[in-house]
């Protein structure tokens, strides 16, 4: 029989549902997992075992009373280190924060515990979520299951990690310039991206907790799994309260058929540039699987693509730094991440080009062409990233930093538009590390994006949990 730490988060409702495991059986499981792993993988950083337990008890015994069940009942998550849940601290990876207990869950952190998820850990993140590699002052490195040489990714990359090597059958990150997607990438897990609005960034605080612009229009909040399925049941309990987000809008979650075939652009060069062959030998063994399964493949290109990067980084940089209202970064977060950060700084100029008059007068113009675009072919094939995760350390350097801007540029648009993208596995590359391709939609068509993974997935079969390596 499957260890219950193998399994995924519909296995394990299905089993707890069905009386054939309890809900303590499922998290004692967990829990077992991480103590035996997690020392070598530092994902989760604050473990609240006796909290599960306890949680995990209350379930059995409300099944015990024939009580009604949530879909989630007994499935464990993590919970990242910048999401609210209530009596542990929302840290944001800054040990100036380290006791800044959170009052209330995030809005879509209660609705996934009233569907009856149990909150195991909170999990790693560099400060501020700031950076593609995550390791912070106050928690230490995570380490990439896959191989402890090369990031795990970020900003979520404890929850990848955590997924993927078994601790659990649910991570909850968000995505504020591939932060959901990159980690799932480096990881070998799924992820989903919802659209800008789906998902309450925050609420529930009063007053209402300031959050800069850039990430109130460009950050959301999503899940990852080691299976499509478990991505859409997640997601399906993350979206059904707004809690006072004014971007939030109750959109179904189904949205009107779309008459077969369905259209995919493939975009395996984003706009002509160079690819790691394993990341373009991914694109087209994906293209391979959708055109078997009845999609129609086209290759081609976004539109705008470069300048959506540019605006991106002008919106960002003007909107998220907030230097008026906190100290200078190397107090806040010294070490490593400070000197990430100097760094960095020249190459996030550079790609933020011309600047615009407007830069959300030109975000419009460039969300009308992606639309138009996207009418005559609703979903897009394209890579998470064109370059293969670094090793450990190299983000330090002035060369790279100078180049990353252009081959994370396909997650940035993504996020500049608010539009869903779902993370997929597929395969690995010559030296054994995940590969992973990104499934784009229109706004609020997450139910396509998932239709499409979900096909990939089964023609790949997914490639965790594994044991860290």
């Amino acid at each position: 029989m499957t260890e219950l730490w193998a399994l995924g988060a519909c296995e394990l409702a299905l089993l707890v549902r069905e009386r054939q495991v309890s809900a303590r059986e499922v998290v004692r499981a967990h829990l077992d997992r991480i103590s035996h792993v997690n020392p070598a993988v530092n994902a989760i950083t604050v473990l609240l075992d006796d909290e599960a337990l306890r949680a995990a008890d209350a379930a059995d015994e409300a099944r015990r009373r024939s009580e009604p069940v949530g879909p989630l009942t007994g499935v464990p998550m993590t919970v990242k280190e910048n999401i609210d849940l209530a009596g542990s601290a929302t840290t944001l990876g800054i040990a100036a924060l380290k006791d800044a207990v959170a009052r209330h869950d995030a809005p879509h952190i209660g609705q996934l515990r009233a569907a009856g998820a149990i909150a195991l850990g909170r999990t790693n993140m560099p400060e501020f979520g700031m950076r593609w590699h995550t390791d912070s002052a106050l928690r230490g490195p995570t380490r990439n299951p896959w191989s402890a040489r090369h990031t795990p990714g970020g900003s979520s990359g404890g929850d990848a990690a955590a997924v993927a090597s078994g601790m659990t059958p649910l991570g909850m990150g968000n995505d504020g310039a591939g932060s959901l997607r990159w980690p799932a990438h480096c990881c070998g897990v799924a992820a989903l991206k919802p659209s800008l609005g789906r998902v309450p960034q925050d609420g529930g605080h009063y007053p209402p907790r300031p959050v800069p612009f850039a990430f109130q229009l460009l950050a959301v909040h999503g899940p990852i799994a080691r299976h499509v399925r478990d991505l859409r049941l997640a997601f399906a309990h993350m979206c059904g309260d707004g809690a006072g987000d004014p971007w939030y809008a109750p959109v179904p979650l189904q949205g009107p058929p779309v008459l077969p075939p369905v259209r995919v652009s493939v975009i395996s060069t984003p706009n002509g540039g160079s690819v790691d062959p394993a990341v373009a030998e991914a694109i087209n063994r994906a293209a391979r699987v959708l055109a078997d399964a009845g999609y129609v493949v086209t290759e081609d290109q976004a539109p705008a693509l470069e300048r959506a990067g540019e605006i991106y980084y002008q919106i960002m940089s003007a909107y998220s730094r907030v230097r008026e209202q906190q100290p200078p970064v190397e107090t806040v977060a010294p070490g490593a991440f400070a000197r990430f950060w100097a760094g960095f700084d020249a190459a996030w100029t550079a790609a933020a080009g011309t600047r615009a008059f407007d830069p959300m007068m030109e975000r419009a113009v460039i969300a009308r062409l992606w639309d138009a675009w996207m009418r005559e072919a609703p979903l897009v094939l394209a890579p998470v990233c064109t370059r293969q995760p670094f090793e450990v350390g190299a983000d330090l350097e002035p060369r790279w930093q100078a180049g990353w801007p252009a081959a994370i540029r396909m997650c940035v648009a993504v996020n500049l538009v608010g539009l869903p993208a779902v993370t997929i596995p597929v395969g690995s590359d010559p030296d054994g590390l995940p590969v992973a391709v990104q499934v784009i939609g229109p706004r609020f068509r997450e139910d396509l994006c998932l239709d499409a993974a979900a096909a990939i997935e089964a023609d790949m079969g997914p490639a965790t949990p594994i044991d860290p390596r």
